[in-house]
């Protein structure tokens, strides 16, 4: 079978009602590719001007200015409209309101539903993978993940991407992939659920680091020795602390997200960072989830006895514990050591 052939099956699969909960840049972009491969799909999102400029320009000026959506993504405010039908929901509100967003519109999801975790992080309040979260707050329902080196900017304006999607079971994950792939949007099945979120979650946390090597001026190859040695860091702490497999790390959810979210300002924790190491004000940035992630991966790390040092000089910067210079100062002056994985 060629590769046009199996991107023309893929187009042509029976596709379900998707919902997608979150008008943010990145649930705006999931909707919009979802809508150009043809299917039908509903936006939920809280801010009203929002929603009218979805319905009425076809486009979300507060998160994706400039970048025109596909027609007919019926955006609303009303989460019981949004999810009625959808056999498919995008979570793609943030992490740390995740676990009480999914409970508040639990008996507006249908007990059939596939709830795909599309947020990256962990949850502050109790260390948890957002898959632990919402098969709390969902009983029964089946519960994915999708991740991946993904700019929202990107997919919103139709451009080549790739992402995995886990699921327990790796034909449910087969299943979901071929769903939501299209032939701009590649979807690769993973079964390992756990490892798929953890990669997500922490590759935010390195990419702070990065960023504040940025902002420091330190030089590329400071940069590369952070994300280097940050992805050791991430798979120590995902493989003891979560049971990520290795294998799943070097991935598209892991080693590729890492390499993306470093390397580009359009990354919301690289720029984080970067204005940290700048010294400018961060108050009123956009969202970086790296930041309640690197707390809690510092003190999950910490109990577990797994040696983190990036991880928690990330959580002494954004907790005004340690100055960037001092941090990065104390790294380099660690203990000389055998490099390993």
């Amino acid at each position: 079978m060629t590769e046009d052939t199996a991107v023309h099956e893929i187009d042509v699969l029976p596709a379900p009602r998707i919902a997608v909960l979150g008008a943010g840049a990145w649930g705006t972009a999931l909707a919009a590719a979802q809508r150009r491969a043809g299917r039908e799909v509903s936006l939920w999102g809280r801010d009203a001007k929002v929603i009218e400029a979805i319905n009425e320009r076809a486009e979300n000026p507060a998160y994706l200015p400039g970048i025109r959506l596909p027609d007919s993504i019926a955006a609303t405010t009303d989460a019981a409209m949004a999810l009625t039908g959808a056999s498919i929901v995008l979570s793609v509100v943030p992490a740390q309101v995740t676990g009480r967003t999914l409970a508040l519109l639990d008996g507006a999801i249908a007990g059939d539903a596939t709830v795909v975790l599309c947020a990256k992080g962990i949850e502050a309040a109790s260390g948890r993978l957002l898959c632990a979260v919402a098969a709390e707050v969902l009983p029964g329902r089946r519960i994915a993940a999708l991740s991946g080196p993904s700019f929202a900017a990107d997919v919103a304006a139709g451009l080549p991407t790739a992402v995995t999607v886990a699921n327990d079971d790796i034909d449910a994950a087969l299943n979901l992939a071929r769903f939501l792939s299209s032939r701009l949007l590649r979807c690769y099945a993973s079964d390992d659920l756990a490892g798929v979120e953890a990669g997500g979650a922490l590759k935010n946390v390195m990419a702070i680091a990065v960023g504040v090597a940025r902002g420091l001026a330190l030089g590329a190859s400071a940069e590369a020795a952070l994300a280097t040695r940050g992805f050791a860091e991430l798979r120590r702490i995902a493989v003891t602390a979560f049971g990520a497999r290795p294998e799943t790390l070097k991935g598209l959810s892991g080693l590729g997200d890492l390499m993306l979210t470093c390397s580009s300002p359009q990354s919301r924790n690289f720029a984080f960072g970067a204005a940290l190491g700048r010294g400018e004000a961060l108050a009123g940035r956009p969202l970086a989830e790296g930041v309640a992630t690197a707390e809690i991966a510092a003190e999950i790390a910490g109990d577990a006895g797994i040696r983190a040092p990036i991880t928690q000089a990330v959580a002494a910067l954004v907790a005004g514990r340690i100055s960037p210079t001092d941090a990065m100062t104390a790294l380099l002056q660690r203990d000389v050591v055998a490099e390993e994985g």
